[in-house]
This record gives C-alpha cells, sequence and structure tokens, in this order.
C-alpha cells in the first residue's frame, strides 16, 4: 500500500480501499464469492485496489502500435514526430520562452510571426501566420478576406474532408458567399472569368486531397486562375492540403507523389496566399499554415479570429523543429513521415519474415505476401505504394478475434483485415516497437 500511495496518493488510495471492501462485502452476501480467510480477503482487496488505481488513473490518450501501412493515419493522430521535434518539445515545455515577449526590447512580443522566417524560407513566401489546423487556417482566410463578399470556387472543389468538414460550410460560416462556376468534371478558366463581379472577393481553388475524378476531367492550370486574377484584381488562394514540400530528387519521387502540390509552386505561380496542414506531409504537428504576400497575411493576422484559433508553445515547437530539418536538407532522413515513404518493400519483406520467425514457437503460423501501403490522411487519394505484409493466423480464432485481441494489449497493436486474414505492414512500424512488437505477440 505504500508504493501505491506514494505513486497515487493518500486520498485515493483510501478512496480504493474504501470501494474494493465495499465490493468483497457485496460478493460475500450475495454468494458470488465464498466465504474467505482474512488474510485472503485482504489479499483480494489489495490487489483489487492496484487494478481499480490503475483504471481510474490511466490517461485516456496513449500508445498505440501502427501496422496498418497508413502512414498519415488521422485515427491515430497522423504524423509521428522527428527526434529533433520531440527534443525541442522538452527543450521549450520545460520552462519558460518569449512566445510572447521581445528580447531585444524587453517588451511585449507578437506569437504569431514564430516560424514565420522557417516557412518563408521553405515555400518563398514573404509572410505566414500558424494556427491550429488546417480547417481554421481555411476559415480565417475566408473571414479576414471575404465575409460579406462572393468567392468563385469550381463545383469540383466543393468537398468534404474528414470529421464532416465541408468547405461551403467553412465558407457559409466565414460570411463568405458561395459561387459556384463550371461542373463537377469540368472547370475552365473562362467559367471562373465569367462569375467575377463587383462582388468578387476571392478566387479559391481547393485540392481534392481524398478523392480522385478520372474521364472526361478538366480543370485550369493555376498559372491561368492566376492570371484571370490579376487581369480582374482579384487575389487567387489556393488550400492545397497536405503541407507537401516536395522531393530533393524528382527521378526519385514516389508515384503516389507525383500529382501532390508542392507548396512552393503555387507561392511561385503568384497565389496571393495558401493555406496547408503541418501534420501531414510536412510531418509536423497538428497546425493550420497560412503563407503567401506580405499585405495578405498582414489583414489575416488582423481578424479577431486568430486568438481563437492561435497555437501554443509546443506545437511551435515542433513545427519549428520539424521545419528546420527540412531547411537544411535533413527532412527526407529524419522526419519520420519520409523515412515511411522511402521504405523499400523488399527490407521490409525480410524485417517481416524475421518477425514470423520470432514469434513462430508462440502458436502463430506466419507468412509474408506481397501488398499495398497508403498515405493517407487525406493526402495523395489512391496512392498504393508497394510493400511487404505478415499474415498472423492462429488454430481456433478468426480474422476478428485475432484483430481484437491485438487491440487489447498494452500498448494495442492496430492491424488490418485483408481476405479474411489478420495482416502487419511494417512500414509503419518503428524499430523500437519492433522488438515491441516481438513481445507482444510473444
Amino acid at each position: 500500500m505504500l508504493a501505491l500511495e506514494a505513486r497515487y496518493g493518500r486520498a485515493a488510495v483510501v478512496d480504493a480501499l474504501r470501494a474494493e471492501t465495499a465490493a468483497l462485502r457485496e460478493q460475500l452476501a450475495t454468494g458470488a464469492v465464498a466465504a474467505v480467510l482474512v488474510d485472503e480477503a485482504v489479499a483480494r482487496i489489495e490487489a483489487g485496489v492496484a487494478a481499480r488505481l490503475r483504471a481510474a488513473m490511466r490517461p485516456s490518450l496513449g500508445r498505440v502500435i501502427n501496422a496498418t501501412g497508413v502512414i498519415v493515419h488521422t485515427n491515430l493522430g497522423r504524423s509521428p514526430l522527428s527526434a529533433a521535434a520531440m527534443a525541442r518539445i522538452a527543450e521549450i515545455g520545460g520552462g519558460y520562452t518569449n512566445l510572447e515577449y521581445n528580447v531585444e526590447t524587453g517588451a511585449r512580443g507578437r506569437r504569431d510571426v514564430h516560424a514565420q522566417h522557417l516557412i518563408a524560407r521553405l515555400t518563398g513566401a514573404a509572410a505566414a501566420v500558424v494556427v491550429n489546423n488546417n480547417a481554421a487556417a481555411t476559415l480565417l482566410m475566408l473571414a479576414a478576406l471575404a465575409a460579406g463578399r462572393e468567392v468563385v470556387i469550381s463545383r469540383g472543389e466543393l468537398v468534404e474532408i474528414g470529421g464532416a468538414f465541408r468547405v461551403p460550410d467553412v465558407m457559409n460560416q466565414s460570411g463568405a458567399i458561395l459561387r459556384e462556376v463550371g461542373t463537377t468534371n469540368r472547370t475552365r478558366a473562362a467559367d471562373y472569368a465569367a462569375a467575377i463581379s463587383a462582388r468578387t472577393a476571392l478566387i479559391l481553388r481547393v485540392h481534392p486531397s481524398n478523392f480522385t475524378i478520372t474521364g472526361f476531367t478538366e480543370r485550369p492550370p493555376l498559372d491561368e486562375l492566376v492570371a484571370i486574377g490579376q487581369r480582374f484584381k482579384v487575389p487567387v488562394v489556393e488550400d492545397v492540403g497536405s503541407g507537401w514540400l516536395g522531393w530533393p530528387d524528382r527521378s526519385e519521387l514516389p508515384e503516389a507523389l507525383r500529382d501532390e502540390p508542392i507548396v512552393s509552386e503555387s507561392i511561385a505561380a503568384g497565389v496571393s496566399a495558401v493555406c496547408f496542414s503541418g501534420d501531414k506531409l510536412l510531418g509536423g504537428p497538428q497546425a493550420g499554415i497560412i503563407a503567401g504576400a506580405e499585405e495578405i497575411v498582414g489583414t489575416i493576422r488582423r481578424h479577431p479570429l486568430l486568438r481563437a484559433l492561435r497555437v501554443d508553445k509546443l506545437t511551435y515547437a515542433a513545427l519549428e523543429a520539424t521545419l528546420e530539418e527540412h531547411a537544411i536538407g535533413r527532412g527526407i532522413d529524419d522526419v519520420p513521415v519520409f523515412q515511411m515513404l522511402r521504405a523499400d518493400a523488399a527490407v521490409i519483406g525480410r524485417r517481416a519474415q524475421a518477425l514470423g520467425t520470432a514469434i513462430g514457437g508462440a502458436g502463430w503460423r506466419t507468412s509474408v505476401i506481397d501488398g499495398v501501403s497508403t498515405i493517407g490522411g487525406g493526402s495523395a487519394p489512391g496512392s498504393r505504394i508497394p510493400t511487404r505484409l505478415l499474415v498472423l493466423e492462429r488454430d481456433g480464432a478468426t480474422a476478428v478475434e485475432i484483430e481484437q485481441r491485438l487491440r487489447s494489449l498494452y500498448p494495442p497493436v492496430v492491424a488490418r483485415i485483408q481476405d479474411d486474414r489478420v495482416v502487419l505492414d511494417l512500414r509503419t512500424v518503428t524499430d523500437s516497437e519492433e522488438q515491441q512488437l516481438v513481445e507482444l505477440l510473444r
């Protein structure tokens, strides 16, 4: 009991003792438990107290092992952070910071300028501001630039992403007026030009990040939209979604990312502002980033909604560390999302074979088969990255039962069922988690 008291505190232990004693008393009275000796009763109560305290005090947010092969898994927290980002969180979180303090002048500073210089370096934008996610970035951008006026957008870009986030609903909440042009599958530059009037505030382009339209389709290039905007003096803004910064060597670019918009290319094409996520293909913490022209971003900064959507010091810490990795050329090697994208299927297969061998004496039947990983997280829709999968089978257990059992472990192992068999994709399992996975499966 002393150890429990040291960990959980005296009050919590006393409450748990009372609850366990009352529970045992009720079980004895109803006959659910046969009469026990005093020593046995004490042992039962002590064991119950420990279990009760663990359950009561355990955080609801916990780590899981992602063996699904979905790299940016929204339900599992999207992108894992790099070692550099984790170190920066520990450094910043453990003390005071200059979050809103100007060290040079000794006066109050502004938090909305943090990370701006790194974002500018990576994207070519003149200015940038960070909010808590990309939905917030879209909402703020529209509220600041288009409230009470029309925003021209293609019908093919009125998308819905995860969590029932719909572009028309966000536009309505921002106060902007939706002006649809074109059709679901074909929108031409002339459609945008014909819709512009004195009521027009913006032309909005939205990347359809979680679906594809194939067949009889047409969509004007971004530079054509920018030219129309310049002709009518209407800013063009773009929601590119994933925060893809590009790949150092285009010849090695994964096929799944060849159609993903690159933030710097949108800025170079002349858009007034672009917004994107920090926790998808950028590989950082959950954040929404707005980058663009100084005047446009300045207007957004002055909007009162920014205060409600701002981020804290830990988000800035992780984001700046991640951006720094990209800026100095280490992102492709050190940011986990990039490591997973680059992982070779043959290497994954050898890891899967070794894992299968390691657990072979624990009642498992294993085999290694070809399969596909996906990027996920509303990025690169339809992406199929070749991989190798470890099949897990066990006598007397169905695939559903095995999958449920894996989720009941601590930490939970999240797998997937394919062709009525449980499969593990080690693309999304780190080296340190792999040894833990062996111990759990044994």
